[in-house]
């Protein structure tokens, strides 16, 4: 790995794990950055920060935090950390101090994907019919992998709240969804202006990492090469 090159620090979201990113990272390795991508317990935020912090200890600073969905909850509260020097959102929620997932995404029309939720035992499931409002753009079969392999989150987070937002005094890059059932594309682009954010927007669904992965690659690059 180059040594002249960021660190790439990856964050999930709810219903994912880290390989969720397994398109990206052979890419980025190949770049020659060091890349580590964080295993959230979902269970609370600062549980996922606590993780992604011990994941930029394995790795060498200056690191870019990438964070997908929830996780861009995650990178927006660990962000403040000393080693990272810009932050990437995918299809994410990137929030203000004080501010929680409910109060994001309660900002605009509810997305279609939270009617096809199970709440089991205080967690949260896609059902098996609202797959398509997560990863509707990807095959069939990978559709099926993914829900196969969902996480699930602690209903409690969607109360969380950080008081200080990395993208205040942290470069960002947003990659935009335009067909996202999850975390509506109205609510992204309000989150872009807010934050001054480096933005692109892209054809996809709530997956672009899986199913458009090269316009994410393209974005991470842009956001390495500014540091």
């Amino acid at each position: 790995m180059s040594p002249s090159k960021p660190s790439i620090v990856f964050a999930h979201g709810l219903w994912a794990d880290g390989s969720c990113y397994s398109k990206l990272i052979p890419a980025l390795q190949h770049d020659g950055h060091e890349v580590v991508s964080a295993q959230n317990a979902l269970d609370s935020l600062d549980g996922d920060v606590d993780a992604v912090r011990r994941a930029l200890g394995r790795v060498s600073a200056p690191a870019i935090l990438v964070g997908h969905s929830w996780g861009g909850f995650v990178i927006t509260a660990a962000g403040t950390d000393e080693r990272v020097a810009g932050l990437v959102y995918i299809a994410a929620l990137a929030p203000d101090a004080g501010e929680t997932p409910q109060d994001l995404i309660g900002k605009f029309d509810p997305p279609p994907l939270f009617s096809h939720l199970d709440a089991e035992d205080g967690r949260l499931w896609i059902a098996r019919d609202g797959i398509a409002d997560f990863c509707g753009d990807l095959p069939e079969a990978e559709q099926q992998l993914v829900w196969a392999t969902q996480g699930s989150a602690a209903e409690a987070v969607l109360g969380a709240s950080t008081d200080d937002p990395a993208w205040r005094t942290k470069p960002s890059w947003f990659c935009v969804t335009k067909q996202d059932h999850a975390v509506v594309p109205e609510l992204q682009r309000f989150e872009v202006e807010r934050m001054g954010a480096t933005a692109v927007e892209v054809d996809s669904s709530h997956v672009p990492m899986l199913s458009q992965p090269e316009t994410v690659l393209d974005l991470i690059r842009q956001a390495a090469r500014s540091v």
